[in-house]
């Protein structure tokens, strides 16, 4: 287990409860972080520690083991990047960015006792990021870094919030595939993030999120760099579209598949 309060700072805090927003807690009594909700760590900016089942499944989702090497984009305080860092283990990496100053710094902190996470106090959307064999992204963005993609080796895994500035979205995993312009990926659930400092595009947030509204996102089988599109497209972006094609019905295609 990594305890949360470490992380969290000293009591009382601010939790957000569903339908009722930040509530204070009457005391440091730490019942309170240990539930199922988010922690502020600036309730004005929308800065938390996130929900544990939702990351649970998220994690789960990206299947770490042991001696892989990870990038985490949007470190906070630390709280996951250390889960990250058990789930690597000692011969693993993980590569942690936080662009706030003073949270890169409280996570520095909190993960002294762990040699195998390297905390950055810069953004995560920049060239000549470290080849790694996973991306765990905390900030939302409009369209996948292409930087992220390129840090990825082959059967590499990207999970990032895929939502307007703003909104609200779906979080997506995107699996870099042997060779091909088609990579698997799909939806692993809904996701609400505080977005990335850096590239955003206003129109392709406002389709994204006229996309959502329709439904149909658990459709999506594979992430696309082939042009033009086709009938299977369920979502286009600027030199990237999200497809229902399954590419383990073509072996031909790609090597590797993944399913939501």
């Amino acid at each position: 287990m990594t305890p949360r309060e470490p992380f969290a700072g000293p009591g009382p805090w601010q939790i957000n409860l569903p339908g009722l927003g930040y509530i204070e807690t009457p005391d440091d009594d730490l019942a309170f972080i240990y539930q199922d909700t988010l922690v502020a760590l600036n309730a004005a900016r929308g800065i938390n520690i996130g929900q544990p089942s939702a990351h649970a499944r998220w994690l789960g989702a990206l299947g770490l083991r042991e001696g892989e090497t990870v990038i985490q984009v949007g470190a906070g305080s630390g709280y996951y990047t250390a889960i990250l860092a058990h789930l690597v283990g000692r011969g693993g990496r993980v590569y942690a960015f936080e662009i706030d100053p003073d949270l890169a710094e409280r996570a520095k902190a909190n993960l002294e006792h762990l040699p195998q996470a390297v905390v950055a106090a810069q953004t995560g959307i920049a060239d000549n990021l470290p080849r790694v064999d996973a991306i765990y992204v905390c900030a939302a963005i409009t369209q996948p870094c292409s930087a992220w993609l390129d840090a990825l080796k082959s059967g590499g895994r990207l999970v990032f919030p895929l939502h307007a500035v703003g909104g609200g979205g779906g979080m997506l995993m995107i699996r870099r595939p042997e060779r091909g312009a088609i990579w698997p990926a799909g939806f692993i659930s809904n996701a609400a993030f505080i977005s990335c400092i850096g590239p955003q595009d206003d129109e392709t947030g406002r389709r994204l999120k006229a996309a959502y509204a329709t439904g149909g996102g658990l459709t999506v089988r594979s992430f696309r760099t082939d042009l033009p599109t086709d009938d299977t497209c369920w979502f286009a972006g600027d030199g990237w579209w999200l497809s229902t094609f399954d590419p383990a019905s073509d072996p031909d295609s790609v090597r590797l598949s993944f399913r939501p």
